[in-house]
């Protein structure tokens, strides 16, 4: 296993639609085993494929301070199927470091996804299981939590990701 490096924004791929997966093979293995690894040693609770740099329709989701990696659930071709009522919570988010915000998310939802094995599976989930996912899972459609704000906080927050982008490309 090995920790991959995670995408930053402004970066293109976290701006992409991600390609479904076809078939699961050897490679998308590995990829979820890097993931789970990576999520943990980040810390994070949930993470996309795609902020791997892999354009791939996979999410991984699990607690933060699991020491062993394997305990997360991967999710393949994850679609949601169901969404009921509505909460604001605040998220951040491993690809948008040191910012958090309010973001309002469906309370429960259910998903449609095929698992390692390619069984379609079905899973409810609410609070925040259920936002986890509906965050991982807007990863792989392009979209990253500060693009559900207001257009004025959402500016905000991007103007200042690029400009720090920039200057962390200067400084290298």
């Amino acid at each position: 296993m090995a920790i991959l490096p995670i995408r930053q924004y402004p970066d293109h791929v976290l701006k992409k639609n991600a390609v479904p997966v076809e078939h699961i093979d050897l490679e998308v293995e590995k990829l979820i085993e890097d993931m789970g690894e990576t999520m943990c040693a980040a810390k994070g609770v949930g993470l996309a494929a795609p902020q791997t740099g892999t354009s791939r329709r996979i999410i991984i989701i699990g607690m933060s301070g699991q020491e062993k990696p394997e305990q997360f659930i991967e999710l393949i071709n994850p679609q949601i199927i169901m969404a009921e009522g509505e909460e604001l919570a605040e998220e951040g988010c491993l690809s948008v470091a040191d910012y958090k915000a309010k973001v309002r998310r469906a309370l429960k939802i259910k998903v449609s996804y095929h698992d390692k094995q390619a069984i379609q599976r079905e899973m409810e989930a609410e609070g925040i299981i259920a936002r986890i996912l509906q965050h991982e899972i807007d990863h792989l459609n392009g979209l990253l939590f500060f693009e559900r704000l207001s257009r004025i906080k959402r500016d905000l927050i991007k103007r200042r990701l690029i400009k720090r982008a920039k200057h962390n490309n200067s400084a290298s």
